[in-house]
């Protein structure tokens, strides 16, 4: 089989190119650069994509002997992760980039060039499994719970998960790095990425108000309806958040608040005592099933953040295109804007984008 493995310099997707060498198909290396104004050196752990990204995945490519190319989704990118995560965050949502350039990118944008190309699927190194089940390839949970990815990859559907590699899922970090080192990859020790890619530094409000300007509103206490204090964007707060208020704790009895809601259109931004964030339902739009869709109510496990714990939980589709669920226990935090992803046991269901949230 002819693969794409999208190797994007760093330790795991070296390996994932590795291991699809081994099992005998006819490997591509491909760098996305997702940046035209890419980083020349990392500074840290956070971002990616960097030149020096690029030169790593090179190396690890000529070490095993695997063409290697760049390809330039820097357009792709803009549009529809980070112009989308700026959209998003305007209208008061919480977006999951992850997800989006999973959904849009990697495993389309990627995909369907590689398919034009005469390659029969791509690989990467994200840790999750692809099982054959008896209605076709199933996404399931990586061995190391850890690491696990499967949540950021639950946009998948079923003719994109036929045509996706994930070489890693049965083992661990620990033994990838291990086993990078015995093949000789200078990556072996490089410190994972974390947090979001585009935005290096890691200070989100800052990234966006570069690009929403400020935008100067109302602090408004959920339980007494009154004005608490200001803020310079709401696009900056998100459901949950305690800390970066800016409020005088003496003035609301001393108690912690925290962010139960974000009123774009009003740029208000509504605080609240622990008690107003438990929420026990979602409904959930754009839903992605991997595999058959569900009829009727099912009993499901829902995960409601990349490393949230899972949420037993009955989901149901109304309307054709809106999905319901019913959590057994309150979830705090939960903001529209994310996503919802549901499992059979370590079995990838679907996933859908959460509208809307109920006490």
């Amino acid at each position: 089989m002819r693969v794409v493995a999208a190797m994007s310099g760093g330790v795991d997707s070296a390996v994932a190119a590795a291991r699809m060498l081994d099992a005998g198909h006819d490997v591509v290396g491909v760098h996305l650069a997702l940046s035209r104004s890419a980083a020349t050196l990392r500074e840290s752990a956070r971002g990616c994509c960097t030149i020096e990204d690029a030169g790593d995945a090179r190396r690890v490519a000529d070490r095993l002997g695997i063409p290697f190319y760049v390809w330039d989704m820097a357009e792709a990118f803009q549009r529809d992760v980070m112009d989308d995560f700026v959209a998003e965050y305007e209208a008061g949502r919480t977006p999951n980039p992850c997800l989006r350039c999973n959904e849009k990118i990697k495993f389309a944008a990627l995909l369907d060039k590689a398919l034009a190309l005469g390659f029969d699927a791509v690989a990467t190194g994200h840790y999750a499994q692809v099982v054959e089940g008896a209605q076709g390839r199933e996404l399931h949970r990586a061995v190391d719970m850890a690491k696990d990815q499967s949540y950021v990859l639950g946009v998948l559907d079923a003719d994109q998960l036929a045509r996706s590699f994930f070489p890693l899922g049965d083992t661990t970090k620990p033994q990838i790095r291990e086993e990078a080192a015995a093949r000789g990859f200078a990556v072996a020790k490089k410190p994972d990425s974390h947090d979001i890619c585009f935005i290096a530094d890691g200070d989100t409000r800052g990234w966006l108000a570069g690009r929403l300007g400020e935008r100067p509103g109302e602090i408004v206490d959920e339980g007494s309806g009154e004005v608490v204090g200001a803020h310079q964007g709401a696009y900056g707060f998100t459901v949950g958040q305690r800390r970066g208020l800016g409020l005088d704790r003496s003035s609301l009895d001393g108690s912690p608040r925290f962010v139960t809601r974000v009123d774009a259109s009003a740029n208000r931004v509504f605080i609240g005592t622990p008690d107003l964030l438990g929420v026990r339902q979602v409904v959930g739009d754009s839903v992605r099933w991997c595999g058959p869709a569900p009829t009727g109510e099912v009993s499901v496990g829902a995960q409601l953040r990349a490393h949230g714990e899972e949420v037993p939980a009955v989901a149901r589709v109304e309307e054709g295109s809106r999905l319901v669920v019913d959590l057994d226990a309150a979830v705090r935090g939960v903001a529209p804007g994310q996503s919802v992803v549901l499992y059979k046991g370590t079995r990838v269901v679907g996933s859908a984008t959460i509208s809307e949230t109920s006490r």
